[in-house]
């Protein structure tokens, strides 16, 4: 049997979310949510940077406002191309958030909101696909695992997966960072 790459395993579950329909991706992305703020490490963590959704994944905009309205400091990554890294910004708002140059939702930048990763109590992660030991595979530019490599390694982080995203074993290469726990529906 042939193992897919990751372009393959990519491909098929993308095109998985986006055939989708909606008010399944949204019933799914409650439950999701109702799982992830019942997680204890959300709940004492003060500092979370999230990812903003976009393109059918799990939606992050009601959990970072509610965790905006639980008093939590929620960033937000700037994806700064010429450093090649993620730059966790706080946002008070996601109407804070304009379309970055992936498409992506994301912060303007502003040096005085960034927030040094040794602060951060918990990360959301997104993903195409994970599988049943965490590992994550993300769209293919790295920018997370390099952020994951450089957190201390006592950093929760949690992806978020509708169910057709687990997998049951995922192929990783040694700069790929798994996640401490996926949420699923």
């Amino acid at each position: 049997m042939n193992i897919p790459t990751k372009q393959e395993l990519r491909k098929r579950i993308l095109d998985l979310i986006h055939q989708q329909k909606e008010e399944d991706a949204l019933r799914k992305s409650r439950v999701i949510s109702e799982k992830f703020l019942a997680l204890p490490v959300f709940k004492k963590a003060e500092t979370i940077l999230f990812y903003a959704s976009f393109q059918g994944e799990v939606d992050t905009f009601a959990l970072m406002d509610k965790a905006v309205e639980l008093k939590k400091t929620v960033a937000v990554p700037f994806v700064c191309r010429k450093e090649n890294k993620i730059i966790p910004m706080v946002i008070t708002s996601t109407k804070e958030l304009n379309k970055g140059r992936y498409g992506i939702p994301e912060p303007v930048f502003d040096r005085s909101r960034s927030v040094d990763p040794d602060m951060i109590d918990l990360v959301v992660v997104p993903g195409v696909a994970f599988d049943r030991g965490n590992n994550r595979l993300g769209r293919g530019a790295g920018y997370y695992d390099r952020f994951l490599s450089a957190l201390p390694s006592i950093t929760p982080t949690v992806g978020l997966a509708y169910d057709l995203q687990i997998v049951d074993a995922l192929p990783r290469e040694s700069h790929d960072r798994p996640v401490t726990l996926v949420v699923t529906n």
